[in-house]
């Protein structure tokens, strides 16, 4: 009885070591919140509860140097994430945010915007081999997708309509989430 108790309790001491120790921390978050973003579903908000977005001069600039106006995306399907380099939950998503990315890039326009300088950025694209356009906000973001926590995603149907709105890590490349992005695109 007494090994046993010394054996959970050399156990319960390495858990909490390892949880102090911030890479290794960060690691067991992602593959938490991994693991999670399986269970999490993205849902559509009922048509009474949608929010329109006011397409509004908001300017951003990609890392590879593009400049985009949210006022020339009138009339198209837009998904948007929020997200940083250091954020375990939005670390956990970027895969199938890429790979969502790679299937739809030439019918739905994808903001993935972080506040993130984009050195650091272009370096954890590579170290990941991630395809995907990043973008940092030139000025003020628009009312309706201020957001104080991230990862946030939201889609934007070609009415400017917020039909997706979610916090916290999804499995962007679901058969839910392109069922609703095909649904969107026949609009």
């Amino acid at each position: 009885m007494k090994n046993k108790l010394t054996k959970r309790n050399i156990l319960f001491v390495s858990v909490i070591a390892l949880l102090l120790i911030p890479k290794i921390r960060q690691q067991i978050q992602i593959v938490l919140h991994k693991g999670l973003s399986f269970i999490n579903q993205s849902t559509m908000i009922e048509k009474a509860n949608r929010r329109k977005i006011t397409y509004q001069n908001w300017r951003l600039i990609s890392d590879t140097g593009d400049q985009l106006n949210l006022l020339d995306l009138k009339g198209k399907v837009v998904f948007i994430n929020f997200w940083a380099t250091w954020c375990p939950p939005c670390i956990a998503e970027m895969k199938s945010l890429d790979q969502l990315y790679n299937e739809y890039n030439e019918s739905v326009v994808f903001l993935y915007i972080t506040n993130d300088d984009l050195i650091t950025v272009e370096k954890f694209k590579d170290r990941n081999s991630y395809s995907f356009k990043v973008f940092n906000p030139v000025n003020e973001i628009p009312e309706e997708l201020v957001t104080r926590s991230i990862p946030r995603t939201f889609i934007i149907d070609k009415n400017g309509e917020i039909i997706v709105d979610e916090k916290g890590a999804i499995n962007w490349y679901s058969e839910t989430v392109k069922e609703q992005l095909n649904k969107l695109l026949k609009e």
